[in-house]
């Protein structure tokens, strides 16, 4: 029976994406079933898995990461109303804490391609040192090559980890201009804040890892599924390491801030590229 079939590959899916999204879940598995020669709608799918108690409930947790109450020197956003048009040309960076089993709380620092959506850099950690966002930073920067840097900007929160002197003076070193939010809305770093939500409402809500090797082991997994495999409603159901390989166009919807006059609230505004 097709709904059968469908319920196994949905089952064996879920390994590897325990939370995505229904829809998210049968564009992954359209390859599959095609082969099979079966076809299922949106609806019916959701339906289906409705029926079979296998949709997921999302949680939601905060816990403050962002201490940017000190005296080093902040810097001005350079990016509201900024669409990147290609990859390398806008890094947006966060810092989200994980729960890591008997290892306590761990904290995964992000730097994501915001026209891709690839993470590019990411390291854990145990404490909130400048040491773990500079790990990523490394990372990233390693992603590079020939002079893509000299058209890149790097956008951040206020956090001392952004704002101290070895971070600033790498970003400096390679000619990557420091944007900044100027605020503390999350809709000023809105793509740094949905990857990290992605991360942990799809994969490690559930995570109870039975060491620290263990949990830095799964978080490579889960960034690789997340940049190779995982559809992403932004760049058009596409997977991030396409984009950013390929710099392809397709239509891509985000949200984009802009303030108003008095800078006392923000204007939405819905950004359409094709």
């Amino acid at each position: 029976m097709e709904e059968d079939i469908v319920i196994t590959l949905v089952r064996e899916a879920r390994k590897d994406f325990p939370r995505m999204g229904a829809k998210k879940l049968l564009i992954y598995l359209k390859p599959s079933l095609a082969a099979m020669d079966i076809s299922m709608g949106r609806d019916a799918f959701i339906e289906l898995l409705y029926r079979n108690f296998m949709l997921v409930r999302r949680e939601r947790n905060k816990r403050k990461t962002t201490f940017s109450s000190h005296w080093m020197h902040k810097y001005p956003n350079l990016i509201v109303g900024y669409i990147p048009l290609l990859p390398n040309q806008l890094w947006v960076s966060d810092i989200t804490y994980v729960e890591a089993g008997n290892s306590g709380v761990a904290y995964l620092s992000l730097i994501t391609d915001a026209c891709s959506h690839k993470v590019v850099g990411w390291n854990l950690s145990r404490n909130l040192r400048s040491s773990g966002t500079l790990s990523a930073l490394k990372m990233a920067l390693r992603s590079l090559t020939g002079k893509q840097q000299f058209r890149l900007i790097h956008h951040s929160d206020r956090g001392s980890q952004y704002c101290c002197r070895d971070y600033v003076e790498l970003l400096t070193r390679h000619n990557i201009r420091i944007s900044m939010t100027e605020s503390g809305d999350p809709r000023e770093n809105a793509i740094a804040e949905r990857i990290n939500g992605i991360l942990k409402t799809e994969w490690l809500y559930d995570y109870k890892p039975d060491s620290w090797q263990t949990m830095i082991d799964y978080t490579s997994k889960i960034i690789d599924l997340y940049n190779h495999h995982r559809p992403h409603q932004s760049i058009g159901y596409m997977v991030p390491e396409m984009i950013h390989q390929t710099g392809l166009k397709t239509e891509r919807k985000w949200k984009n801030y802009y303030h108003v006059p008095n800078g006392s609230q923000y204007m939405e505004k819905e950004a359409v590229k094709k």
